[in-house]
């Protein structure tokens, strides 16, 4: 089994200084050193992006309280019919058209699209239905721009909050697809249907999605993994409410689960011939940490 390593958490505030990293001696974590270096960001350049379908209600308060933290906003309307572009708009959101209800996959592709056109450095995607708590932002960009992360999952499940008020089927079946993401590789995660997520540039640039619906958050992390991408998870607050997105749970989890067998397969033939789940920089080091946040 992997093992997994916890990374330290600093605030945000931080980031103008250079965060000088522990010594190795310092550290119970010697494999640390090790890691690839990734360039710490100092002023990075923060676009959060949020899908939307029929959000009215909830993306005017969302986008105020989230360009708090970021440098600009981007809703993806994905064929609402409610106002949601024009709330978006008037919280002082760029507004993204799809003249249709394309589905969460079109809607994720539109928001990398938006973010590589822009001189974004770091791209934050959360859910429009007010399920996501925009302060925890700070904590998700942290690793990114201490150069310890590539991708930085939001995890429901790594450490419980009051909050969060999950219910016992859904975190079932966020365990289950999980799992089918892990089995058999050195790559492991807790959370791998989660929407809120943090992403270096060099991956919104590098990696190429194709699932139009919810297989798009598995297809995403697999493709990522193979290519070597560090990834991290923070624990994050996520509040379920009669209003909260949500689609049919059986059609919804058997749609990702073979999304998940079909990208995992793919995954197992590379076109080079080199192993697709091998970790960091193919030497099967995890990629992956778990991250306590102190809010």
């Amino acid at each position: 089994m992997a093992r997994i390593r916890a990374l330290k958490f600093f605030p945000l505030e931080a980031i103008e200084e250079p965060i000088a990293q522990p010594r190795d001696q310092a550290s119970p974590f010697p494999e640390r050193s090790r890691l690839p270096p990734r360039a710490q960001l100092l002023r990075p350049k923060i676009t959060a992006a949020i899908p939307c379908y029929n959000e009215g209600q909830f993306i005017g308060d969302l986008v105020l309280q989230t360009r708090r933290l970021v440098d600009q906003v981007v809703v993806v309307n994905d064929g609402s019919q409610d106002g949601t572009s024009s709330a978006a708009r008037a919280a002082g959101a760029l507004v993204v058209e799809h003249g249709s209800n394309k589905g969460y996959g079109e809607a994720i592709t539109s928001c990398f699209q938006a973010a590589r056109k822009t001189d974004t450095d770091i791209l934050v995607t959360l859910d429009g239905d007010n399920q996501h708590t925009p302060d925890d932002i700070t904590a998700l960009v942290s690793p990114i721009v201490r150069g310890e992360a590539d991708i930085v999952i939001g995890s429901r499940l790594l450490k419980q909050s009051p909050q969060t008020n999950m219910r016992r089927y859904r975190r079932l079946g966020i365990r289950m697809i999980t799992w089918l993401c892990n089995v058999g590789s050195p790559v492991k995660m807790t959370d791998s249907q989660s929407g809120f997520r943090a992403y270096r540039r060099s991956v919104i640039e590098s990696v190429t999605l194709t699932d139009r619906r919810m297989g798009v958050s598995v297809e995403m992390l697999i493709k990522a993994r193979k290519k070597g991408f560090i990834i991290c998870e923070v624990p994050i607050t996520c509040r379920y409410h009669s209003e909260s997105s949500e689609q049919n749970p059986v059609s919804h989890g058997l749609g990702v689960v073979l999304a998940v067998i079909m990208f995992r397969l793919g995954s197992m033939w590379p076109a080079n011939g080199a192993s697709a789940e091998s970790g960091i920089g193919g030497n099967g080091q995890d990629a992956v940490s778990q991250q306590s946040a102190s809010r």
